[in-house]
């Protein structure tokens, strides 16, 4: 504590105070003995604050100033002769701790911050862009994000500060920039003190962003293998990165890197799911040797695109003999059944050979199925189609799968008298092959039981039934065959509804018309004729 009077001459000091301000005794002025924050203090205080006056006043403010490194609070308290006492408290310590609190809480807030955005993407060039933009935003005047890259080029994302990222590719060597080549292989980053920067190459240094006056260089640290490297750059005005700030841009790094690999790793599972679906997928069907296919498929939930039911049309190698049709349901759903599904359709055309002999075709068929370790079975319908003239032949066998329906010119819908046993659960496999013929515009309707068991309709439970799919097939006499696919898949969606239902499948093999009248005006298709 120093005391001093209303002329700035220092009444008393204690021996703290003393310590504190060597040059000041009593009787001395005060300006000159004290920091000028402190005698200017005492000045203004006498100026607004008349004595006598309560020592809790609100004109008694506290006034903080430096002494050498420390900071020190000087607390007025007002006497009853004109003097004033000032109380010196060393607030560095805990000025030190209020900021290193405020900085741990931004830098927890920005940790948050980013992670919050990482999770919001899978997408990789995403991930990039905002590592780039936190970064340079947060921890530097600009930042760059580089991946690994088996090529000549590098994948560079680039932000200034206050910016937007912008994506490049740069021919550079890493072994050009100290840290970089280590940092993209997922070594521990070097000291930047190493690194100096007038000695970046061109490449690193954005357009625009002048002269570089310090760098740091970190991995992107992934799930197993690197992600990338993120540079840090600041111009020459700007302080240089301190231990701290580096371990900290690691701690980001870390959090960047784990988002990026994964967005990497779910990129690249993406690319292979698409890559086996195309080959799950039902095929597109068209006109094959003068008859015509179309078929439909819906799997049991909206967000599958496979499940367990699959047709092929499989044409002939040889003009004017028969392409076989296969639809068939494996015991299931989803994306095991799918995998089912595949190896049954490529056990199948390896069979292609043989396919003239249906009951060969499905024995051979049920011992590759024994011979698995997958218990799921199948049912299935076999069809050969071939154009003879105006008509198209048919054998149609099915195995323990719902006959085949053919619809008549005059509207009436037959049931294949066909019957057998499903594949894949018993040694042998029983089925009948029955011999159809097809008149012009006639249409055969292959389908699953999804279909007839879908359960809907007014009250929610009722199945579809075959006795209403046959009722809507009178209705698509002499319809072209992907109309009838049509009308028959939007039945069955009205029928259903939201509800739950299986995989529904339906393929059409129809006998095209020989002859149209053309359309008065001339331009537009005309009615089909027998």
């Amino acid at each position: 504590m120093l005391i001093a009077d209303a002329r700035s001459v220092v009444v008393f000091v204690n021996e703290a105070a003393g310590l504190v301000f060597p040059d000041v005794r009593a009787g001395s002025a005060l300006t000159g003995a004290v920091p000028i924050w402190l005698s200017d203090a005492h000045a203004r205080h006498l100026l607004t604050v008349p004595a006598p006056r309560p020592p809790d006043s609100v004109a008694d403010r506290v006034v903080q100033g430096r002494v050498g490194d420390r900071v020190y609070e000087a607390h007025p308290t007002t006497g009853s002769d004109e003097t004033v006492a000032w109380w010196l408290v060393d607030d560095t310590d805990h000025r030190l701790a209020r900021e290193a609190l405020r900085m741990e809480r931004e830098r927890t807030a920005f940790l948050t911050e980013s992670s919050n955005l990482f999770l919001s993407s899978l997408n990789l060039e995403r991930c990039m862009d905002v590592t780039a933009q936190m970064a340079s935003e947060h921890l530097a005047d600009a930042a760059l994000v580089i991946v690994p890259s088996n090529g000549p080029e590098l994948p560079v994302v680039t932000c200034l500060r206050g910016g937007t990222p912008t994506s490049s590719r740069v021919t550079g060597a890493p072994e050009d920039v100290p840290g970089l080549g280590e940092a993209l292989q997922g070594f521990p980053p070097v000291p930047s003190r190493w690194i100096d920067p007038d000695a970046a190459p061109t490449w690193l240094i954005p357009e625009g962003f002048g002269e570089v006056g310090s760098i740091v260089i970190t991995p992107l640290p992934g799930h197993g293998v690197p992600a990338g490297a993120l540079i840090l750059l600041r111009g020459p005005r700007s302080a240089a990165f301190t231990e701290a700030e580096e371990v900290f841009a690691r701690l980001f790094a870390a959090r960047a890197g784990a988002a990026m690999s994964a967005a990497r790793l779910y990129s690249e599972q993406a690319s292979i799911t698409e890559t086996l679906m195309r080959e799950l997928l039902p095929p597109s069907l068209h006109h094959v040797c003068g008859v015509e296919y179309a078929g439909g498929y819906r799997a049991a939930k909206d967000h599958e695109r496979v499940g367990g039911d699959f047709y092929d049309v499989h044409p002939s190698g040889v003009e004017g003999e028969a392409s076989l049709v296969v639809l068939g349901d494996v015991c299931g759903k989803g994306l095991e059944a799918a995998v089912m599904t595949g190896k049954i359709r490529n056990t199948l055309h390896a069979l292609l050979p043989m396919a003239d002999d249906h009951q060969r075709v499905l024995s051979l068929l049920n011992t590759s199925l024994l011979n698995t370790h997958n218990a799921r079975f199948a049912t299935m319908v076999l069809a050969s189609a071939a154009r003879e003239g105006n008509v198209v032949k048919l054998r149609l066998t099915s195995a323990g799968h719902p006959a085949p329906l053919i619809v008549r010119t005059d509207g009436s819908v037959e049931e294949a008298p066909t019957r057998g046993t499903l594949v894949g659960a018993l040694p042998e496999v029983t089925a009948a092959t029955v011999p159809m013929t097809l008149a012009p515009g006639e249409t055969c309707v292959l389908y699953t039981d999804g279909i007839t068991e879908a359960r809907g309709g007014p009250l929610g439970g009722t199945m579809f039934g075959e006795a209403r799919l046959r009722r809507a097939l009178t209705e698509c006499s002499g319809m072209p065959a992907e109309a009838v696919v049509e009308r028959v898949q939007m039945l069955a969606s009205q029928w259903v509804g939201a509800g739950r239902h299986d995989d529904m499948a339906v393929v059409v093999i129809s006998a095209p018309r020989t002859n149209h009248l053309s359309a008065v005006n001339g331009h537009t298709r005309g009615r089909f004729t027998a």
